[in-house]
This record gives structure tokens, C-alpha cells and sequence, in this order.
């Protein structure tokens, strides 16, 4: 391996992002497509779609298909479409990464519940660029002498609600953290729907398992599997790390820092929580996610068996979603907290006190690991309350365990020995402020 720096990348706050938590709630149920098991607005339903000549406002012959789609009850109790008014890209953290030659800049979503790398393109229509304006930067394949097209290559993206992103397939030289990987598939932009053009980064960067790249007619590798093979990084380390801070940590020792590492562990994490090695616990990438067992929880020192319980680390994820009994043990600890079936979540007053609030812990394999408390709320609900950060995972079989878990640890996704490993953040101070936007 060549002599490389390493260095912290240090994350971006999305402040265009805004709180919401209805629609993180709508992203995460058109990400995963389960069904809800709580009463709410929001649901699967099925919706035939015709396929022939088009004739006056519909469409005549050709096959009919039903197809499932996310869906909205009206006020009048009819199901209605669901729109990009609805929901928002849940980019909390922009990270720089620079792609062709010359360099461009781009701030992307770092996504461990997918895998693909897709970016803004000059291949988009005319009419999405110029929405974009000056809020994006957009790839142009002829300005990177790097670039190499992969002919007959895809990709799309398609969510439960029948967004989509899709477009071609090429190749370019990808730098992340003083790291150059060389022939990186990049997948551009060629048609985006609402839902992801509106979002504030340039694009997305996938750090789960390449099984479930979209890339057709095969999955291409990550970023992190190709520094491996290129030896970017060394083989005792084949891993990266992510330290979600937060504005509500700026008075801290570690002043809410947030950064990814790739190739190597920060230690400044491990030393503040007085340990020497992170907590590991093995990974099953079966599926394409890091997921790990989980198999209890406990509020407030009760602890609560959850057997056969896995679940998965999302950095792409606001929420913690996890099964309906846990939801409710967390939330009757909660004093005033109810469940608001408008906005298809839990909510609590947002005058409790951090005393008043519970201390809520999650498995990571054999060992326990607390959420802050400060994070149990997410975004104003409107009424003197906030939207809970914890919510119910639906039909789900796993556990989506989103920032408002990962910002209680140090997270470690060592690819090479096919783990995930923790350190319990050390935050002296729980900072219960009114969320703010980003």
C-alpha cells in the first residue's frame, strides 16, 4: 500500500434540511416499502397501471398491471397520491467528495442502507438543471479526462410511492478522505423524479454491501470494497467509521463534531469514553445491510427481551424505528406522550425535563448501548410538542436503528472482518432545546 494521509472528512450540515418528522417517517416507509402497523395517513395500497396508446386524458389497450404504491388518505377518506410535498430526502449531512480530472466537488449523502453512487449530471433535462440553479453541482462526463462510459450499463432507484432515479454508467477517478480510488463506478443522473430532485445534495454515496447496487446487468463495487482491492487502505483496517455529532453537543469536550474516517479508527472517540478497543458484534450481509443481533432493550434499567431481533445501522436514516411493543414501553415512561395518529407518530410535551425522561438502550450484539436523551426528541409537532426520534418500524422484521441511535456512539463498519463495532459517546450534558432545522 502507498504511503497515504489519511484524514477525518468532516460532515456538512444540511442547513436547508428542515425537521419534519411525518415526512421522515414517509421517506423511511418509501425506502423499505413495509406496511404500517399504527393508525395513520399513510399507507400501501394497490393502484392499477395501464400500459397502451394513449387516447383522451387515459390510456387505451395494451396490459393492465397492479401495481403497490405508497398512498395518502384524503380528509374525505379517499386514497390519495403521495407527493414530494409529502416527504424529504433525509439528509441531515452532506459529505465533500471529489470526482474526475480535474477535481469537482460534490456534497453527498453517506448512505449505509445502500450502495449506489449516483450524482447530478449534465444528462439531466434541461428543465431540472435550471431548476437546480446554483444548488447543485452537476457532473459533466466530457469535462473529466478520467471518465470512461460503461457501455450497455444502467441504474435506477425506484421507491414505494413510484419515485424513481435513474440514468448511465461509467467510470472516474473518486477521491474520499485523501483517499483516490481510480475507476470508481459513478452512476449519472438521467432522470430524477421530485422527490430526489429536491433534495439539497448533489447526489448519494452508498456504503452498504454491493448485493444490493442497482447497476445493471451487475452490481458494481462500492467505494470502500474498491479500496481494498486497489490497497488504498491497509488490510488491518478495511473499514470505516462514522461520528454523527449534533448542534445541541457545540459546549461539549467534543464540541458535536461530526466526521467519517475511512482506513483507520480515530482514537480521539475511544480515549473520551475510556476504553482502548470498540465493542464488536459480527455482521450478516445477507441481505446487503450492516445488520447485526439485537435481541433486547431496556427502559429505564426494565429490560425487555426482543428474541430472533436484528437490526440494521443507517446512517441514511433520521429515525430509530423499531417494533411496536418497545415503542410503547419507551413511550409510557414518557410523561404526556401519546401517540398522534395525524402525523403517524409518537409525541411528548416538549417541556420534559431531561430528568423526566428515560434512559432507553439498545442491543449491539451481547451489549447494551443508551440513547441520548436528547435525541428522544426529533422536530416540533406543533401543540407544545415534539415528534419523537424512536418510532414504530410497522411490518418490518428488523430494526432501522437511523442517527438518533448512531449519534449516542462511535460507529465502526469494518468491512473486512465483516463486523460492526460501537463506542458509548460520552456527552456530559443533554442540551433540550426545541429541535432546530438542521
Amino acid at each position: 500500500m502507498a504511503s497515504r494521509q489519511l484524514n477525518r472528512i468532516k460532515l456538512i450540515p444540511n442547513h436547508k434540511y428542515k425537521r419534519s418528522g411525518p415526512k421522515s417517517y414517509v421517506y423511511l416507509l418509501n425506502k423499505y416499502g413495509f406496511n404500517p402497523t399504527m393508525e395513520g395517513p399513510y399507507h400501501f395500497g394497490n393502484k392499477v397501471h395501464q400500459q397502451g396508446k394513449h387516447g383522451l386524458n387515459k390510456l387505451v389497450g395494451g396490459r393492465a398491471s397492479v401495481q403497490k404504491t405508497l398512498q395518502k388518505t384524503t380528509p374525505s377518506g379517499e386514497a390519495g397520491e403521495v407527493t414530494a410535498e409529502d416527504e424529504q430526502n433525509d439528509s441531515e449531512y452532506l459529505c465533500p467528495v471529489t470526482i474526475g480530472t480535474p477535481g469537482q466537488t460534490f456534497n453527498l449523502d453517506f448512505d449505509t442502507g445502500s450502495a449506489d453512487l449516483w450524482i447530478f449530471s449534465t444528462e439531466l433535462p434541461k428543465s431540472t438543471i435550471t431548476a437546480a440553479g446554483n444548488n447543485h453541482t452537476i457532473y459533466n462526463s466530457k469535462d473529466s479526462s478520467t471518465y470512461k462510459a460503461t457501455k450497455g450499463a444502467s441504474w435506477k432507484i425506484s421507491y414505494g410511492d413510484g419515485s424513481s432515479a435513474s440514468g448511465t454508467v461509467g467510470t472516474d477517478n473518486v477521491t474520499i478522505g485523501g483517499l483516490t480510488i481510480k475507476n470508481q463506478t459513478i452512476e449519472l443522473a438521467k432522470t430524477l423524479s421530485a422527490q430526489f430532485a429536491s433534495g439539497v445534495g448533489d447526489g448519494l454515496l452508498g456504503l452498504a454491501f454491493s448485493s444490493i447496487n442497482t447497476v445493471t446487468p451487475g452490481p458494481a463495487h462500492t467505494p470502500v470494497e474498491n479500496m481494498i482491492s486497489q490497497d488504498d487502505i491497509s488490510s488491518s483496517e478495511e473499514l470505516f467509521t462514522a461520528n454523527l455529532g449534533s448542534w445541541r453537543d457545540a459546549s461539549d469536550p467534543d464540541a458535536g463534531q461530526s466526521f467519517y474516517t475511512f482506513g483507520y479508527i480515530d482514537q480521539a472517540p475511544l480515549k473520551a469514553a475510556g476504553v482502548t478497543e470498540p465493542y464488536y458484534t459480527p455482521v450478516d450481509s445477507s441481505q446487503g445491510f450492516w445488520m447485526f443481533n439485537s435481541t433486547s432493550a431496556s427502559v429505564n434499567g426494565q429490560s425487555i427481551a426482543r428474541n430472533n431481533n436484528t437490526a440494521i445501522a443507517d446512517t441514511g436514516t433520521t429515525l430509530a424505528l423499531v417494533d411496536d411493543a418497545t415503542c410503547k414501553a419507551i413511550y409510557a415512561a414518557i410523561p404526556g406522550s401519546t401517540y398522534d395518529s395525524t402525523q403517524q407518530g409518537y409525541v411528548f410535551p416538549s417541556n420534559v425535563t431531561a430528568d423526566q425522561l428515560p434512559v432507553v438502550t439498545f442491543a449491539v450484539g451481547d451489549q447494551q448501548f443508551a440513547v441520548q436523551k436528547e435525541d428522544l426528541a426529533f422536530a416540533d409537532a406543533g401543540n407544545g410538542n415534539v415528534y419523537g426520534g424512536i418510532q414504530s418500524r410497522g411490518d418490518m422484521t428488523f430494526d432501522i436503528l437511523g442517527d438518533t441511535f448512531l449519534k449516542s456512539i462511535y460507529a465502526i463498519f469494518d468491512l473486512g472482518n465483516t463486523r460492526f463495532g460501537a463506542v458509548q459517546r460520552s456527552e456530559p450534558t443533554q442540551n433540550l432545546a426545541p429541535p432546530q432545522d438542521s
